[in-house]
């Protein structure tokens, strides 16, 4: 059973045609929100950064929301194959308590053990993510809008409600209630970080640099999903309110990569320009790509648009995911299926993880010997 699909939108599919896909090639892998359905990534993780982008030099942005920004963190640090084997152990053997009578632990407990977890992650090595020479790192958050601007037991649940409707009646109309805050990695003359790889038309979106002060409160903040997690307030150098799940506003990164500042336009000259590297890279556990955590039930949404004609995406196939445990990839239910029985999560999750071997086996073996018939269209 084939376990990897490739989807490629129309200007990747020309390259990869022309080409084929080499290292150089890619500029920006972005890694979406998702919990523990990231989990499987973990050999594309592994390879990607661990071998195969090795043999290149080019600048690569690295984009990420909820725990793809703690994948894209991780990738930043050197020996990073053992880093996301850890990242990878830790995730799967997190545990959280539950008070008498409750299904689920308080939102204050989850936010100060997954504090606890992120300090003896990247503790004294935040310097290193922060000057890594060739990889630029950008942390997806949403920040809240007026009576989201503070967490509060009445007003964010009507704050969220608010923002379910507007979103439904119009994505931008979610920008009332929040809105996207990316915190970047430094770049030399630039006091917002380094340059965002893709257009910010489409949402309403801030920059700010991240700094060694402000690191740890946006990598939570990212990872912090309303009503699981507690907001992260006021984050250093950034403006003051709630932040939370980067995946709110930008569930699977369905951003505007082709329509960043010095991207090629379409067109021959763009496809030629393409050709000398300029891909998007996106190991993903489904080949859509949904704009934000509120489209998930919007399937109008779900469809490509252009801004992702560069792009190629790597995913499960759905046959291979029905031979998994439980016939689904790891997800946040889990956590409810289990209840106290962590082990027996944490075998599930470890079973899935193993199996996720084929997804790099099968895409190195791909890259030795392209077969544009597996290539299907974004």
């Amino acid at each position: 059973m084939k376990a990897l699909r490739i989807h490629a939108g129309p200007r990747a599919r020309q390259h990869l045609e022309q080409h084929g896909l080499q290292a150089g090639d890619v500029r920006v892998i972005p890694a979406a929100a998702g919990g523990p359905k990231g989990l499987i990534l973990g050999p594309l993780d592994r390879f990607l950064f661990g071998e195969w982008l090795a043999g290149s030099s080019q600048p690569v942005h690295l984009v990420g929301a909820s725990i793809g920004a703690w994948r894209m963190a991780t990738a930043c640090l050197g020996s990073s194959v053992a880093a996301f084997e850890r990242l990878e152990h830790d995730y799967i053997h997190q545990s959280y308590e539950l008070p008498p009578g409750k299904k689920r632990p308080l939102a204050s407990h989850v936010s100060e053990r997954f504090g606890q977890n992120l300090q003896a992650f990247y503790g004294g090595r935040v310097a290193e993510v922060l000057s890594h020479p060739r990889f630029h790192l950008h942390i997806v958050t949403s920040r809240g809008r007026h009576v989201l601007a503070r967490e509060h037991r009445v007003g964010t649940p009507f704050g969220y409600l608010g923002a379910f409707l507007s979103n439904t009646l119009h994505r931008k109309a979610l920008g009332a209630w929040l809105e996207r805050v990316v915190f970047s990695s430094p770049d030399e003359g630039a006091s917002t970080g380094a340059a965002l790889p893709f257009g910010t038309a489409d949402f309403r979106t801030r920059q700010v640099q991240l700094t060694v002060q402000n690191f740890m409160p946006a990598l939570q903040a990212s990872c912090s999903i309303p009503f699981v997690l507690q907001a992260v307030h006021d984050i250093p150098g950034a403006p003051r309110g709630a932040y939370w799940d980067g995946g709110i506003t930008d569930y699977h990164l369905h951003l505007g990569y082709d329509r960043a500042q010095g991207t090629p336009a379409a067109g021959a000259e763009g496809v030629a320009a393409q050709a000398t590297g300029g891909l998007v890279l996106y190991p993903h556990f489904q080949h859509q790509v949904v704009p934000g955590w509120l489209d998930k039930g919007l399937k109008w949404r779900h469809r490509s648009t252009s801004a992702l004609d560069s792009m190629v995406v790597l995913s499960p196939s759905a046959d291979w995911v029905r031979s998994l445990p439980n016939s689904k990839l790891p997800d946040r239910n889990d956590f409810k299926h289990y209840g106290l029985d962590s082990a027996a999560r944490a075998k599930a999750w470890l079973a899935a993880t193993a199996a996720s071997r084929q997804l790099a086996d099968e895409f190195i073996e791909w890259l030795h010997r392209p077969d544009m018939e597996a290539v299907q269209p974004l």
